[in-house]
């Protein structure tokens, strides 16, 4: 490259970052705008205490949309949420798909996260923005990262565990990898600005990232270490297990639309079943991401392991039979559920529980390491600080069985 067109190369990006930053407050809107009409619709349609004909019939209306979403409207609804973490670029008419089966997934019920389509359409604002100023497909890929950021950095409390997931999803890029995501680490922090400004609206500061009222954990226990350890562990078994139940579900033959119906039935006969039992059937439906403190504040052992039950299964249906959404969060829910029963049985400490149960499960749901640590981190405050080492242990503890897991399952696949 000569001198020339390496000045050119270098304004060239430049200019991509500057368009990162600008696109950064539409992206941001785009998200706020799609939480804003999740949580509304969520709010309209379920009451505090259900009936049981509601738990069992909005997961199949949602099953409904969303086979209409996906075989009406372009780009099948998005990505599956079997194919695990995604943060590639989504043309510009996939959106409406995306959208209408995120949201029929979401509010309906079904267990799965936001992330997955706030990804997508943060990258649909990005690409839109590539097209208006003619960049090539290269910057285009980086613009529709910029955008993914700025959506999702809502749902992480800002740009650092946003980054940090779209790093360890795009190592294969090598150290081409940070050039291509600094355009996204700046819309993120201008995108998050909008969202704090927004404050409330919409639901916006519904699901706060940090747990409210956990107690100060000022000094690390090794009995808190290697329970959490355990815990990493077991979160591990119940997530790979999650996942080879959502496989077997993929592959029943019965049709998409009638597979998310039978999905949609099944989610709400497993939570009205734990109504039956005691449980909440709005923390067994839905991502979990609000459903998190009711489950650290349990008492009984019973009623977690009917949570963990119950919301294992929904979430494995929910992944194989179609909906579409993220994996992220009912992973972080099932780590903290197993978190909670050393916290009953051992009486440790809930704020340990929740960093190194929320950092196992993610880890474990996911296959990253250092974003479940940063998130787990983030979901304490500045309470858990002495937790950070039992996330530490907990999600490494979880990387390492799930990962040994998946390799043995290849090995007798083959």
């Amino acid at each position: 490259m000569t001198a020339v067109e390496s000045k050119q190369h270098q304004r060239g990006y430049l200019r991509v970052v500057g368009l990162g930053a600008l696109i950064g407050v539409p992206a941001a809107l785009v998200a706020a705008l799609f939480i804003a009409a999740v949580h509304e619709l969520e709010d309209w349609l379920w009451p505090d205490s259900p009936a049981w004909y509601l738990v069992i019939g909005l997961p199949i209306v949602g099953g409904a949309l969303c086979a209409a979403a996906r075989m009406l409207l372009p780009g099948d609804g998005g990505h599956s949420p079997l194919k695990g973490f995604s943060s590639g670029v989504t043309p510009l008419s996939y959106a409406p798909g995306v959208a209408l089966a995120a949201i029929a997934t979401l509010a309906f019920g079904a267990v799965l996260g936001p992330e997955a389509p706030l990804i997508a359409l943060g990258s649909v604002v990005g690409v839109a923005a590539a097209k208006v100023a003619k960049l090539g497909e290269r910057d285009e890929a980086m613009l529709g990262t910029a955008g993914s950021l700025a959506a999702i950095a809502a749902l992480f409390d800002g740009p650092l565990v946003a980054g940090m997931l779209m790093l360890e999803a795009g190592l294969a890029l090598g150290v081409q990898l940070i050039p291509a995501l600094l355009p996204g680490l700046v819309a993120a922090a201008i995108g998050y600005v909008l969202f704090i400004g927004l404050g409330d609206w919409g639901g916006l500061n519904a699901t706060p990232i940090t747990i409210p009222d956990l107690p100060a954990y000022t000094s690390t226990r090794v009995v808190d270490l290697v329970l959490m350890t355990v815990v990493g562990v077991a979160a591990a078994l119940a997530l790979f297990g999650v996942r080879r139940v959502a496989e077997r579900t993929a592959r029943v033959k019965l049709g998409m639309p009638a597979l998310l119906l039978a999905g949609g039935a099944a989610t709400g006969l497993l939570a009205a079943l734990a109504d039956a039992l005691g449980a909440d059937p709005k923390d067994v439906l839905f991502s979990g991401q609000t459903a998190i403190p009711n489950v650290i504040a349990e008492s009984s052992a019973g009623i977690v392991l009917v949570l963990l039950a119950a919301k294992g299964l929904g979430y494995a249906i929910c992944m194989g039979c179609g909906f579409r959404g993220g994996p992220v969060f009912p992973a972080v829910f099932i780590g903290v559920a197993l978190a909670t029963l050393p916290v009953i049985a051992f009486d440790i400490s809930p704020t340990v529980a929740v960093a190194a149960g929320a950092a196992a499960g993610m880890a474990a749901g996911t296959r990253l390491l250092i974003a479940p640590i940063l998130f787990g981190a983030l979901l304490v405050g500045h309470t858990g600080l002495d937790a950070i080492p039992a996330a530490v242990l907990a999600a490494a503890a979880a990387w390492i069985t799930v990962s040994a897991l998946d390799a043995r399952w290849g090995e007798r696949e083959q």
